[in-house]
């Protein structure tokens, strides 16, 4: 795909992110984080994860982001954990349980970006990211290499 064509996109899903209805954001959310290594994908993603007005925007956003199982997804996420309140950061620790909890090279290589992250310039990351190393290390996976 092209870059006017994926700009195209993002802008759609912007769109999408300024609806009423719950599910249209969730879904927005679960879209951008295919983006999420676009600027512009990347400031409505953490307002999702955020969202003031559902926890199921906010679960649905933050797994997708998790879902890359990358540095621009756990940056994401990171950034956002640190500026959540109680009820949002539950639901990204339940985010969090479901995306790494299977699999424990899954779960510490999760760890290992995180640890990457807490040493990025920006405070809000290395903050969300050291949170996110604890949480990550309380998870007991249910698969282990041999």
């Amino acid at each position: 795909m092209n870059d006017q064509a994926r700009v195209a996109v993002v802008i759609a899903l912007i769109e999408l992110v300024r609806s009423a209805d719950v599910r249209d954001r969730a879904d927005a959310g679960h879209g951008l984080a295919a983006f999420a290594e676009m600027p512009e994908a990347r400031a409505v993603l953490a307002s999702l994860v955020l969202d003031a007005d559902d926890t199921f925007v906010t679960v649905v956003t933050a797994e997708a982001l998790l879902r890359r199982k990358d540095v621009v997804g756990l940056g994401v996420v990171a950034a956002s954990f640190a500026g959540a309140d109680g009820t949002q950061s539950e639901w990204i620790g339940t985010a969090l349980n479901d995306v790494y909890g299977v699999f424990a090279d899954e779960r510490d290589a999760a760890v290992r970006i995180c640890s990457t992250l807490s040493r990025d310039p920006d405070a809000q990351i290395r903050r969300g990211a050291i949170d996110l190393i604890t949480l990550l290390n309380r998870i007991d996976p249910i698969l282990r290499p041999v």
